[in-house]
């Protein structure tokens, strides 16, 4: 399946197209005068073409340029894809063309949606451009994941949970493990109705309190290692016996591990700010346009007795 990106791009040449077409066709007839149009229509060749279509070149490096966005989505660069690609470019240039011949290129929202797309296009290339003049260094990121590692508090809960539908199930359950609280884990596989504990004994792993409902929550952290709820715990999602097995410090993860995230966290921010001091600097005036109410529905004609 083509990506998104590659079919903006392929929509995005066939705009560029026109535009290029119509200052070609400019300045060639104002160069020779008389000159039949099609002559006059076709550019000079630039770069190593792949096809041309009534002399209007298609170079390889748009077709490498689609190629490449695509490569970032996972498609592969295939003598079929690339053939592909230039078939639907050479029909784009075909029908930029002849939008040119019908003077489409002249209609007031064909030319804003050039502007547009050549406004887009440039603040891409800025961005682009930023990025790869401001570079993140290594001391940046390990400056950046020391900030973030000190910021890294509380304690991380292992824990093990039975939940049934009644409370008179919990308090019946509480009171086989008053008797016996090594049976936890066979009592979670045989009267658990949470599918997914359930077949380990009820055992919900390591997690941070905070990825768990309030009510949840609350009861847990009351609890001392190895020990397990007097009373149910009722939740949105029934009635809860808790047993806390373990408890450790929330540790950060390696530096290596985030350090591809880190980077374009820096770089965002770096952007950001980049962006910031431009608009700051310009002068920019927002003109409100009024819209009008839309008008009152008429009343119905009365019915005539």
């Amino acid at each position: 399946m083509k990506s998104i990106k590659s079919r903006v791009l392929l929509a995005s040449a066939a705009s560029l197209l026109v535009l290029s077409a119509c200052n070609s066709e400019k300045n060639a007839q104002s160069a020779a005068p008389g000159a039949p149009a099609s002559a006059a229509a076709a550019p000079a060749v630039k770069g190593e073409a792949v096809a041309t279509v009534n002399g209007t070149a298609i170079n390889k490096s748009r077709v490498d340029m689609i190629i490449a966005h695509g490569a970032s989505a996972g498609e592969a660069d295939t003598p079929e894809a690339r053939k592909s690609i230039i078939d639907k470019l050479t029909m784009q240039t075909l029908i930029a063309e002849a939008a040119v011949k019908k003077s489409l290129d002249k209609l007031p929202e064909v030319t804003e949606q050039l502007d547009i797309l050549r406004q887009s296009v440039l603040a891409d290339a800025y961005v682009q451009d930023f990025i790869k003049h401001n570079p993140v260094s290594d001391d940046m990121l390990k400056a950046e994941y020391e900030r973030i590692k000190a910021t890294v508090t509380g304690s991380e809960y292992k824990a093990r949970h039975i939940l049934v539908e009644s409370e008179a199930e919990a308090n019946a359950i509480i009171a086989e493990l008053k008797n016996d609280a090594t049976s936890f884990a066979k009592l979670a596989t045989e009267k658990s109705a949470d599918a997914g504990s359930k077949l380990r004994g009820g055992d919900l792993g390591w997690f941070d309190v905070s990825s768990m409902v309030p009510e949840f929550s609350d009861a847990l952290s009351k609890l001392e290692k190895g020990t397990f709820t007097q009373e149910p715990v009722k939740t949105q999602y029934g009635y809860h016996v808790i047993l806390l097995e373990d408890t450790r410090p929330i540790a950060a993860p390696p530096f290596e591990e985030v350090k591809p995230d880190l980077a374009q966290h820096l770089q965002q921010q770096n952007l950001k700010k980049d962006l910031e001091d431009l608009k700051a600097k310009a002068k920019i005036e927002i003109i409100e346009v009024s819209v009008a109410a839309p008008a009152a529905a008429a009343a119905p004609a009365a019915a005539s007795k």
